[in-house]
């Protein structure tokens, strides 16, 4: 937007940026924000409920709490492993885990998808491959990454960047094919070189796109080296809940599982506030927190 403006002057670059709503002003960032807290504070209700009906269902004998013990004895034992430290050690190694993949991806995937997007024909060479490797399971292929890599972390670090990878493909390509042409021949009659035309121009009209698979990309890979954690590890909250289970220490599992779900929800509402924050000169008034 700044580099159009830049050359085209104010008025021409600024509408010409993807339809260029008006800046939203500082009322309506008020109202947007105290709508989604509101949102948020809506939910808290339904949330205690279910939590209600967690801790009296096992007392009162509507579940086994042998195998689904009150929410109070698996706070206690939340605290008792985190007291520990053995709850930070394995958050760290999940999470190490995770970051390694996604970052892999990221790195591979946007290049690949901004010149997918932009050149028909690299895209028509390469798109057969990619939809074959997208459309295969990736907890299928943990075996072979495990016969390939062995037991290590290499073969969860793959697992993890074979999940996200195609999330960023494949809305990197699409935030590149949604860039208004018009910009691309206004940046291309001032004699732009590709380079500048990709930093200057298209990725920065492609970043919506890009932040929202990178929201999919997160959970993805999260989800992805849980899985692998629970087949063929020593460490991690995968390792953490599928051990637990063994044991029948079923207030510990349930203690990683709600760990779990709030490194989740705290990821994804970090990225909305990112995608939020990344999209703010569309002059978005929503944006969805799933």
């Amino acid at each position: 937007m700044a580099y159009l403006t830049e050359k085209l002057g104010p008025a021409i670059g600024f509408r010409s940026v993807a339809g260029a709503a008006p800046k939203v002003g500082r009322a309506a960032k008020a109202r947007r924000k105290s709508a989604h807290f509101g949102t948020f504070v809506y939910g808290l209700p339904l949330l205690g409920l279910f939590f209600l009906l967690w801790e009296i269902a096992p007392r009162l004998g509507w579940l086994n709490r042998i195998f689904f013990p009150p929410l109070s004895e698996v706070m206690v034992a939340w605290w008792n492993l985190l007291a520990s430290g053995v709850l930070i050690e394995h958050i760290g190694i999940s999470l190490q885990r995770a970051a390694i993949g996604f970052a892999l991806g990221v790195v591979v995937a946007i290049p690949l998808g901004l010149l997918m997007g932009r050149y028909a024909l690299f895209e028509k060479v390469s798109d057969l491959l990619v939809q074959t490797l997208r459309n295969t399971s990736q907890f299928a292929l943990l075996p072979v990454f495990i016969l390939l890599l062995g037991i290590g972390e290499e073969s969860k670090v793959a697992i993890t960047f074979y999940s996200s990878v195609f999330f960023l493909l494949v809305n990197t390509i699409s935030g590149v094919k949604s860039v208004d042409p018009l910009l691309i021949k206004a940046a291309r009659s001032m004699g732009t070189s590709d380079f500048d035309l990709f930093r200057k121009v298209i990725l920065p009209a492609s970043i919506p796109s890009i932040v929202a698979g990178a929201r999919l990309a997160v959970k993805s890979s999260l989800f992805a080296v849980i899985g692998a954690e629970m087949l063929a590890a020593k460490s991690g909250l995968g390792f953490l809940i599928q051990n637990s289970q063994l044991m029948m220490e079923t207030a510990d599992m349930y203690a990683g599982i709600l760990t779990l779900t709030v490194i989740g929800l705290t990821v994804n509402y970090l990225l909305v506030w990112f995608e939020r924050w990344a999209t703010a000169w569309k002059g978005q008034s929503e944006s969805s927190l799933i």
